[in-house]
């Protein structure tokens, strides 16, 4: 049986921003002004893409894709397959590696009657986990802002969530708890036989595990999908690769993105190689552009950036948010999907491009009805 570690309130207290390896992260923007004043818009339910392309008989590059540059006022409507036109060779595309656990799992509550839903987030320092309770709606679920500070949950085939406080401590509501998992297997193969992809209310159809992974994957972790890089094909890496477009593999394991009050993403852990840094330093070197495949491999390269732009390796726990006070300073683009009105995500595009070109882009994407979320259509952000 897998346990966590005994419960320690000083390993709350001293999660770092980034472990000790050489990264550069810095924590002050979780509370930036510039999160509140993210891009706002109205999202019309209709433009939620409710399904995987695939279910519509379309192949994952199918989506539709936008390209525009800061430096020009033209925007491009094409398909992902066609991607290619827009990259030269020299060009490294960043891409989070990190693979989809069954990360929701039905749980009930201590009393021995009430059923919710336990969604993990994040695996802390010590042991611990970052869990969100949810309400199980008949598509998705809803926040959960009860108090649970001590209270065990049942979890199937035995194994057991006990949430000790809220996280980060004094939050209120809360959103997330710190909790211990007894688990009676090792975590991803109870995970494989006794859980199930998080999924929320704007994709009414349960749909398998496989589906919410990309084609790279080399190791799970992540609480939901990474999904700027799921429209890549193993055919379209390969003509990409063929032209001279370079693939640099790094790690973050996402934690749950179902923000609903817009609060800042938490702490997430990551990993970059060193082959990794030396690729993108030596592509920029040469004159090739740096090119995020998600706001996840933005964050990461972010984190183990110096002020200078130069990526080093590192490995830890960030829980940095990028705004456009802060800037960015490793990535030159960034391939993502549509984000929510006022979320982090849209900050942290502001700060590549600002704000005006983001309101003229969002405009378009959606005058021009294309999809948002995970199975959604996707945006490149060139310089």
């Amino acid at each position: 049986m897998t346990t966590a570690s005994p419960f320690d309130f000083e390993t709350l207290g001293k999660l770092p921003d980034a472990a000790n390896t050489g990264a550069y992260a810095d924590s002050a923007a979780r509370h930036s002004p510039a999160l509140d004043d993210a891009l706002d818009f109205t999202l019309a339910p209709e433009l939620e893409a409710t399904e995987p392309p695939e279910a519509r008989g379309d192949s994952r590059d199918d989506v539709r894709l936008m390209i525009s540059s800061r430096s020009t006022p033209e925007i491009i409507h094409t398909r992902f397959s066609e991607i290619g036109a827009a990259l030269r060779a020299g060009d490294a595309l960043v891409i989070n590696t990190s693979g989809v656990l069954n990360a929701a799992l039905k749980a009930t509550r201590a009393d021995g009657q009430r059923e919710i839903e336990l969604h993990l987030s994040t695996r802390l320092p010590g042991g611990f986990w970052t869990v969100e309770p949810r309400t199980p709606l008949p598509a998705g679920s809803a926040p959960l802002s009860d108090d649970f500070a001590g209270e065990t949950l049942a979890l199937p085939s035995g194994a057991t969530a006990t949430l000790h406080a809220p996280y980060p401590v004094g939050a209120n509501p809360p959103r997330l708890w710190l909790a211990s998992l007894h688990m009676p297997l090792p975590l991803h193969e109870y995970l494989a036989h006794n859980g199930f992809p998080i999924r929320y209310g704007y994709v009414p159809k349960f749909w398998p595990n496989s589906y919410y992974q990309t084609v790279y994957v080399t190791e799970p972790g992540s609480a939901e999908m990474p999904s700027a890089g799921r429209a890549f094909t193993r055919t379209l890496m390969a003509q990409l690769v063929a032209r001279g477009v370079l693939f640099a593999p790094l790690l973050l394991h996402t934690g749950v993105s179902s923000l609903e009050a817009h609060e800042p993403p938490y702490e997430e852990y990551y990993r970059v190689s060193a082959s990794t840094a030396r690729l993108i330093n030596t592509a920029r070197a040469a004159g090739g552009r740096i090119i995020a495949i998600g706001t996840t491999a933005v964050r990461t390269l972010e984190t183990v950036a110096d002020d200078r732009g130069e990526v080093h390796p590192g490995e830890g726990w960030t829980s940095l948010v990028v705004t456009p006070e802060r800037g960015i300073r490793a990535a030159d683009g960034l391939l993502t999907g549509l984000h929510e009105p006022r979320s982090s995500h849209l900050a942290m595009l502001e700060a590549l491009v600002g704000r005006d070109h983001l309101t003229r882009t969002y405009t378009a994407a959606i005058e021009r009805r294309y999809l948002w979320h995970e199975f959604g259509d996707l945006h490149l952000l060139l310089p």
